[in-house]
Parts: structure tokens; C-alpha cells; sequence
């Protein structure tokens, strides 16, 4: 470098740095802040939570739009009752979003799993259906647990993983992604490692799972086993809590309770869940008929200030 271009970088260098300690209000990248684990987090009501009540889907959604949720997960059987007294599915799909809520799953039982021909051609119908119904209220994703296999303990995974392949080409031509379930009750896909196995050899870029706290004991999964999937290959996460004095063996839907009240792992999965990138919706599900007994609104909101307690717990 010549002494005369030389002089000439320190000058311009020197004048840029003199207008850049003038400006009052430049943060640097060593002044900001990243956002907090926490923020990555969002809430959601699977109706489950309130069924007892039998307040119906626009009350549900109503409650949960009160509260605070980010989003709600209805069943299909709710829809369908919606339908059947008279009501319209997109109708529908605007008072969820002019409520501030997402549908970001929805719950279906259709038989994608299953080794009869017959029947598992009649559950994609089923779920071709059901996605339809999802996709007109604004929804995403649809839940696809191994429905109709519960008892079946022979299901060759690697034909599940072609099967789940088929439902989530179904999915794709209708704008709505199936998540492959953990049902921890059943003979098949009760454990984390056979649903990922499932998911992972659908060899499909939709693919991903739908995890649940009280599925994952039940089944036997332990919890660590979900560091390894990532967090874009989870969209929901069914959170809830099981209490100390019922083994996996005859623990049952029933027995769960709010986030916080039990004894599962919470802050080790949220954590180990931000850590993997996860950002999608932690979806509330409980069938606690102590918790039908009670009065639907403060159920919501206990639900809501439970997860949140136990998200700002795992990162304080």
C-alpha cells in the first residue's frame, strides 16, 4: 500500500468511526440480547381438556380465545357435530381467527395403519376427510396415531413408514400434514424409537412426530430419547403431567394432570426441546374428569398459567 493510500484509509477509517460513536441510539451486536429459550414457545388447548363440559367447539374456542391461548387442536368429532346442527366449516375457521387463534393440529383416529388392504384404503378416505374439514377451519397438521392397530404387535415398521408415506401424500394434495403419534397404550408405535423409526422412513420431507408426556411414560420411552429428533420434525407437543402413585402399567388417560402437578421430567423435555430448535406449540391435553367436574373457564386458564409456569421454571 502507497504511503498516500495509505493516509488515506486511516483518514476515511477514522471518520467512520467518529460518525458512528456520534449516533446516539447504534446497538451492536454485543449489546443485544438473545431472545429468551422461553419465547420460542407457544400454547395451545387440545378440547380434550374441557370435553367433559360438553360446552361444543365455538365455546371452546370462545374459552380459549379468553384465556389467552396461541392456538386450539379440536377434535374431529367436534367438527363433525358442527356440521351436522348446521354449521359451516370456513364460517367456523373465521371466528378462530378473528379470535387470535391458530388451528395448529387437529385429532383423528383414521386407519392408515393397518395391514388389511380394504381397511386401510377406507382410512385414507377417512383421513382424506378429515383433512379436508381441518383445511377449511384454517388448520395445518392433523394427528395420525396407529388407530386400528392398537392390539397389534406384528406391524412391520418399515411397511408402517410406506404407509405413513401414502397418508402424508394425501396430506400434501389437500395442504395438511399428518404427525405420526406416540400412543403409549399400544401394541404398536407405544414407544418414541418406533414412531421416529416410522417417521424416518417414510422417506417424505412432511414427515414428523407428535410427542406426549403421558404417551412417553406409558409406553416406556424414556424422555432423553428426544434430543434426538429435531425440533423442525415437531410441530406440537401434547404436554401434561402424571402423578407418582400409578406405575406405567395401569396408568390411564384419566390419571393425567396439569403441567407442574406430577412427576414427569418437564423442565429436562422443555429444555431439551428449545435446545433442538423447537418452536412450535405446546398443546395441553388432559381427560381428567376431576378436572370435567369443574367449571370450563377456570380449567383454560389454570391450564394456560400451568404451562407457562412450567416453560419460565425449565429457564430461569
Amino acid at each position: 500500500m502507497s504511503s498516500v493510500s495509505r493516509r488515506g484509509f486511516f483518514v476515511t477509517a477514522s471518520a467512520t468511526a467518529s460518525a458512528a460513536l456520534s449516533l446516539p441510539n447504534v446497538v451492536t451486536a454485543a449489546d443485544s440480547k438473545p431472545a429468551s429459550p422461553a419465547s420460542r414457545f407457544k400454547f395451545g388447548l387440545n378440547t380434550s381438556t374441557i370435553r367433559g363440559q360438553k360446552l361444543g367447539i365455538v365455546k371452546d374456542i370462545e374459552l380459549a380465545a379468553k384465556a389467552g391461548y396461541d392456538g386450539i387442536e379440536p377434535w374431529m368429532n367436534q367438527l363433525e357435530t358442527y356440521v351436522k346442527e348446521g354449521g359451516n366449516l370456513k364460517d367456523l375457521g373465521k371466528r378462530i381467527k378473528d379470535s387470535g387463534l391458530q388451528v395448529y393440529s387437529a385429532i383423528g383416529f383414521a386407519n392408515w395403519i393397518v395391514d388389511d388392504d380394504q381397511k386401510r384404503a377406507a382410512g385414507l378416505e377417512q383421513a382424506k376427510r378429515d383433512m379436508d374439514m381441518v383445511a377449511q377451519i384454517g388448520g395445518t397438521h392433523i394427528a395420525a396415531p396407529p388407530a386400528g392397530a392398537t392390539d397389534r404387535s406384528d406391524i412391520d415398521l418399515l411397511k408402517a413408514a410406506a404407509r405413513y408415506r401414502a397418508l402424508l401424500e394425501v396430506g400434501r394434495s389437500i395442504g395438511v400434514i399428518p404427525q405420526v403419534e406416540v400412543w403409549g397404550f399400544s401394541k404398536c408405535l407405544s414407544r418414541l424409537g418406533e414412531t421416529a423409526l416410522v417417521a424416518i422412513e417414510a422417506q417424505h420431507a412432511d414427515a414428523c412426530v407428535l410427542p406426549d408426556i403421558y404417551h412417553l411414560y406409558k409406553g416406556g420411552s424414556e424422555f432423553a430419547g428426544l434430543k434426538l429428533l429435531s425440533g423442525v420434525g415437531v410441530h406440537c407437543f401434547h404436554i401434561n403431567d402424571y402423578p407418582s402413585d400409578f406405575p406405567r402399567a395401569t396408568i390411564a388417560d384419566k390419571n393425567r394432570v396439569y403441567p407442574g402437578d406430577g412427576v414427569a421430567p418437564i423442565t429436562e423435555v422443555l429444555r431439551g426441546l428449545a435446545a433442538n430448535g423447537f418452536s412450535g406449540m405446546l398443546s395441553l391435553e388432559l381427560f381428567n374428569p376431576d378436572y370435567w367436574a369443574q367449571d370450563a373457564e377456570l380449567v383454560v386458564k389454570t391450564g394456560l398459567e400451568k404451562m407457562k409456569a412450567s416453560v419460565q421454571k425449565a429457564f430461569a
